[in-house]
């Protein structure tokens, strides 16, 4: 499986896709924690999710045939079934037993689906953490959900949403709005097990550019709130109020508008991750145009913190040691990577892991 030193924790879910990227492509390659993965949908509605690699010599399952709840190898014609045994190989009436692919646990909630990449008995659908407003009429989404791939390390990802200091230098046209949002406002960090959560206020300021665009009508100066969310592998949740000063302690809410957002981070590698997200409203649901509008801010959000985060990666992996000097605002940042330091350590402490051995190399 995996060698000691990857800093992977494997027996957790993790965002693996879109429903609809399996629907449009058939068959989905992706890679996770540095395995190869080939994710499609058998006849029968159940997903499936098997090594990419046919055992006999490597070719990818992806570019193989569906048939059932199988998927045919299309270099020499093995066939595999759903839990990764061949059961049929062209030419030959015994298929070994040592033939077969491993097999992953998957499972759909709210058009996402999460893989389990770790021991399969520990493997329990009710772990996932399933975000109610993506299956919710109450909530309007993106026209669809959607995906980035970074050229990072998933864990600066999750840094720079533990840290919303940044929202007002690398944002401020777009998700911002000014630069006081660094100076005027400030989070107390509530430390959990498996992440962290914190409430951020900024009263009595202009609405983020973002809000504006959408909803051009609202008013010039509000109270605006951010609850976040963030749980260990890389799940980030957050609700967004803009509204008029002092809404929060009015009984009339009518004029508040709320914005659900969900961010998903996993390691394609050490140094590139996937990231799916999706970001969601409750009024003039029926409205694409704002979907639209949405969506574009926060594409362009988004890209903003890929540049910078894609050129941190490229000096971090420069033969010349860095020694980090913290802030304040790293208080978020630094719980989370001290808990995921410490799951890490329990996990290889209870299972530890060897790296495999191959006596025939391919290449």
């Amino acid at each position: 499986m995996a060698d000691s030193n990857d800093n992977f924790l494997w027996n957790c879910w993790y965002a693996a896709g879109w429903n609809h990227e399996v629907e449009e492509a058939g068959k989905l390659a992706r890679t996770f924690l540095e395995k190869p993965i080939v994710i499609f949908r058998g006849e029968s509605g159940r997903y499936v999710a098997l090594d990419n690699r046919c055992c006999h010599r490597a070719a990818p399952l992806s570019m193989g045939r569906i048939e059932g709840d199988c998927i045919r190898c299309m270099y020499h014609g093995l066939k595999f079934d759903s839990d990764g045994i061949c059961i049929e190989i062209p030419g030959q009436d015994k298929v070994p037993a040592s033939h077969k692919v491993r097999s992953y646990p998957i499972e759909a909630r709210g058009n996402l689906l999460w893989i389990w990449m770790g021991d399969p008995e520990l493997a329990n659908p009710d772990d996932i953490i399933d975000y109610a407003p993506l299956q919710s009429p109450e909530w309007q989404g993106l026209p669809k959900e959607a995906y980035l791939h970074y050229d990072c390390s998933w864990m600066l990802i999750i840094d720079n949403l533990a840290d919303f200091s940044h929202l007002a230098f690398v944002h401020t046209n777009t998700l911002g709005g000014s630069e006081a949002y660094a100076v005027e406002t400030r989070q107390e960090i509530e430390r959990l097990d498996n992440g962290f959560q914190f409430e951020r206020w900024h009263r009595e300021s202009k609405p983020a550019p973002y809000h504006v665009k959408a909803y051009p009508n609202g008013p010039d100066v509000v109270d605006r709130r951010n609850y976040v969310q963030m749980f260990s592998p890389g799940i980030f949740l957050m609700e967004t109020a803009f509204g008029p000063v002092g809404w929060d302690t009015q009984e009339d809410q009518s004029e508040v508008k709320q914005y659900r957002n969900c961010q998903y981070m996993t390691p394609e590698t050490k140094g590139t991750s996937h990231f799916f997200w999706n970001y969601l409203r409750n009024y003039q649901k029926d409205e694409e145009s704002i979907s639209l509008s949405l969506q574009a801010s926060l594409l362009e959000g988004f890209w903003e913190d890929k540049v910078i985060i894609e050129e941190q990666q490229k000096l971090l992996e420069l033969d010349d040691p860095f020694q980090p000097h913290g802030i304040a605002a790293d208080s978020a940042l630094s719980h989370f990577r001290k808990t995921w330091d410490t799951l890490v350590e329990q996990e290889r402490s209870q299972r530890p892991r060897s790296e495999v051995i191959v006596t025939r190399s391919i290449l």
